[in-house]
């Protein structure tokens, strides 16, 4: 297992006038094609149904990307990382680097198992992450994991992507939400770096 970091950034300056689009890069398998899709029409939709004056992904130009490109890369295993790097840029929101998640998802919502959390936890601690997101189904397996593998590692267990959003957004009010778009309208040096106004997300999926 080895930590896989998802990149995602705008391609040019955000205005009320752009059209939406998402390029992929990174040596993906189909699969993993597939589930970017689907993390991008998720992230769509959530931003729709709960912050809805937000237009960031009807006037977005986004550039997703993994890392290493010359790595061949494949499975659905990143979904929840994908979205919630989409996700960052929406509400302009950095992300915490101890954090690392796993997990399918689908167009609902629902958090699907995976395999490997072994490997994935020991990959996970070995690049410093203090919090690890998982598939609620995976339980059994985070719990047959040895004592020296879990310490110092907090094991979150998720059924649905509103658990995740919780733990990763949870501090972001309504309003922040709603308006975030408008800001970043607003602001010329948007595309700058991710630690000041999150335009850039970079996250940690584990594989």
């Amino acid at each position: 297992g080895s930590a896989l970091y998802v990149e995602s950034t705008l391609e040019s300056i955000l205005s009320k006038s752009s059209s939406p689009s998402l390029s992929k890069t990174g040596q993906m398998g189909d699969v993993m094609k597939e589930s970017s899709t689907i993390a991008y029409t998720f992230a769509k939709s959530l931003m729709a149904m709960r912050y809805s004056e937000n237009k960031f992904f009807e006037k977005a130009k986004i550039h997703l990307h993994v890392p290493e490109g010359a790595t061949p890369k494949d499975g659905p295993s990143a979904g929840i990382t994908m979205a919630t790097s989409l996700l960052s840029l929406a509400l302009s929101k950095p992300l915490d680097p101890t954090i690392a998640m796993t997990g399918e998802l689908t167009l609902t919502g629902k958090v699907l198992k995976i395999g490997g959390l072994r490997e994935k936890a020991v990959a996970a601690k070995r690049s410093g992450v203090k919090t690890l997101i998982f598939p609620e189904s995976n339980t059994s397996d985070w719990e047959e994991l040895p004592e020296n593998v879990k310490e110092g590692l907090v094991g979150v267990p998720v059924a649905w992507y509103d658990d995740v959003f919780k733990v990763v957004f949870g501090d972001v009010s309504s309003d922040e939400a709603e308006n975030a778009w408008t800001s970043m309208i607003k602001s010329s040096s948007y595309l700058i770096d991710d630690k000041e106004n999150g335009a850039k997300s970079d996250f940690k999926n584990t594989v």
